[in-house]
């Protein structure tokens, strides 16, 4: 959408960037370019959104991240009314309110489930920015929205002015090369007195997964073909399912007292809410990213003062994530 351009600003070089437009649908901009004023560099625009990344041309580690993200979110298009809650955990104590005629940056939009809400909720403008192909279906789940535009581009160089009351970011960071070089970048686009979130994955509570896990996810899961991983994803898939159906769901829902004392009860148990498309996704999300850091809590609030950020708030998320927002 044109209105876009107020807030793109060349990647290399910060200039203003002009717009050059082959072919529009209604009010969607699909086929074009964006040409940097002051460096001359050059981004096209297709299929209705802006190219300031090449994969072909990123680093190896973040070129596989994108990858197995991009196929992930191309595949996994389903929507759920659950996502609204799910959302609203990862960033409290941030509510829908908040929102309304904030200007809101998304770092890592995935399949644009969380740029849907935000623009729902009354945002006068969110971008999402993803490095993955993920951005087709986030085009798609967005282009109907007249506050939501998508950009392709690389959360270490963003193409973006620093023009935003609100950013945010939710399970992203920890699959980054440099997580907290990607928080610092994020947090340098949102105004000053404006607001930042992020969830990340916790050390605490999480040594069976860095000990047994990832080794598996490292060595083999991540490089095999996302569609033999679809496959193989459905045993632990089902195994999840069946535990959370008829285990962890039942006894919280009971108020049994043995929930409290069932492994990972916090997690599995917030999981059981959800049907078997979610739960299959969520086990192909752990399984398929060839980098993820578990971050202490200590190691997060470091971010937050390296950045200068105040009245900062850091919670725990059902006992093994870390959620944070503060005052920029």
């Amino acid at each position: 959408k044109e209105k876009l351009l107020s807030y793109l600003v060349c990647p290399s070089c910060e200039g203003t960037l002009d717009l050059s437009i082959t072919r529009s649908e209604d009010a969607e901009i699909m086929e074009g370019a964006l040409r940097c004023a002051r460096c001359l560099s050059s981004f096209p625009i297709t299929g209705g959104i802006p190219r300031f990344a090449n994969l072909e041309q990123v680093e190896s580690d973040k070129r596989a991240t994108a990858e197995g993200f991009g196929w992930q979110w191309q595949h996994f298009t389903q929507e759920d009314e659950k996502y609204t809650e799910q959302m609203l955990g990862w960033i409290a104590p941030v509510t829908p309110e908040f929102f309304r005629d904030k200007v809101v940056l998304e770092g890592g939009c995935g399949k644009g489930r969380h740029t849907q809400l935000a623009a729902r909720w009354g945002v006068r403008e969110i971008i999402g920015i993803d490095l993955s192909a993920a951005v087709e279906t986030a085009f798609a789940a967005t282009r109907s929205l007249p506050n939501a535009h998508i950009v392709q581009a690389d959360i270490y160089h963003l193409p973006l002015a620093r023009k935003f009351d609100y950013a945010f970011s939710i399970g992203v960071l920890h699959h980054l090369p440099d997580p907290r070089g990607g928080f610092v970048s994020l947090a340098s686009k949102v105004k000053p007195g404006g607001h930042l979130s992020a969830w990340i994955y916790g050390a605490e509570n999480n040594e069976w997964i860095t000990r047994f896990v990832n080794p598996v996810r490292e060595k083999i899961t991540s490089r095999i073909d996302q569609r033999a991983l679809l496959q193989l994803s459905k045993i632990p898939a089902a195994c999840l399912y069946l535990a959370t159906k008829l285990v962890y769901g039942p006894l919280n829902r009971n108020g049994s007292g043995l929930a409290k004392h069932l492994f990972y009860n916090d997690y599995l148990s917030s999981l059981s809410a959800f049907g078997w498309r979610e739960q299959h996704t969520i086990v192909f999300d752990h399984l398929v990213a060839p980098t993820a850091f578990y971050i202490p809590r200590e190691e997060f609030e470091t971010w937050w003062r390296d950045i200068g950020a105040r009245d900062v708030v850091i919670g725990w998320h059902n006992k093994n994530s870390w959620r944070g927002f503060g005052v920029l």
